[in-house]
């Protein structure tokens, strides 16, 4: 698929989507997770095709198989509509205005940023239940993350594509009430969820050998 990309073979939406269910087709009938690992990209452009219940589901119900000690199920996930998108891009926005001086360019980028996130085909919230155990606290948090990565991987077999979003704006309290968490959860993404219009070439990345010791 790279290949195809980077030599502008891919020339619609429509290639792309073919390209993505070849990949679900190879990653359902021949058990090759590790197409779907290598395939994963982060998707910033998405058609307007919307999310379906049902795809949303299966994603969701591929999330909670992820492993998490002593069946904790720490995950709560909140499926946000165009509203909510809208106010927590809100959110969002505002913070990124308050770098810029003008007033009207930071309200207008402001409601850009709002509008963008309404015009998403999905997008997920994803908190994770607090724990009073430190060790708990650090377990949850990597299942919850392990979650998000199962969800990514289920997308490109579905043809879909996701971008996981993490930042200081999750603590924001504003973006907490938009999105409706409880005060024991912890917002740690956003996954925006969509069909891929855009699908970007692989970043270098070191050999595993690089990060790996061996010992006796």
């Amino acid at each position: 698929m790279e290949d195809l990309v980077s030599l502008g073979r891919v020339q619609s939406p429509h290639d792309l989507r073919c390209i993505h269910r070849a990949i679900a087709i190879g990653v359902t009938e021949n058990m090759r997770v590790s197409d779907a690992i290598s395939s994963r990209r982060s998707i910033k452009k998405f058609t307007p095709r919307p999310v379906t219940r049902e795809e949303m589901e299966t994603l969701l119900a591929a999330a909670v198989t992820a492993p998490n000690h002593r069946l904790t199920q720490p995950w709560r996930f909140y499926v946000l509509g165009p509203e909510t998108r809208h106010a927590y891009g809100l959110v969002l926005g505002g913070r990124k205005a308050k770098k810029i001086e003008d007033p009207e360019a930071a309200r207008a980028l402001r409601e850009a940023v709002a509008a963008e996130h309404r015009a998403l085909p999905a997008m997920l919230a994803v908190a994770v239940v607090g724990s009073d155990d430190p060790d708990t606290r650090d377990e949850d948090y990597a299942a919850t993350m392990m979650a998000i990565q199962t969800l990514s991987l289920t997308a490109v077999e579905l043809g879909l594509g996701a971008h996981i979003k993490t930042g200081a704006v999750m603590a924001d309290p504003a973006s907490r009430v938009a999105v409706g968490v409880k005060d024991n959860e912890r917002i740690v993404a956003i996954v925006n969820i969509g069909e891929p219009a855009e699908i970007p070439p692989a970043k270098p990345r070191e050999s595993a050998a690089a990060f790996t010791t061996w010992r006796p």
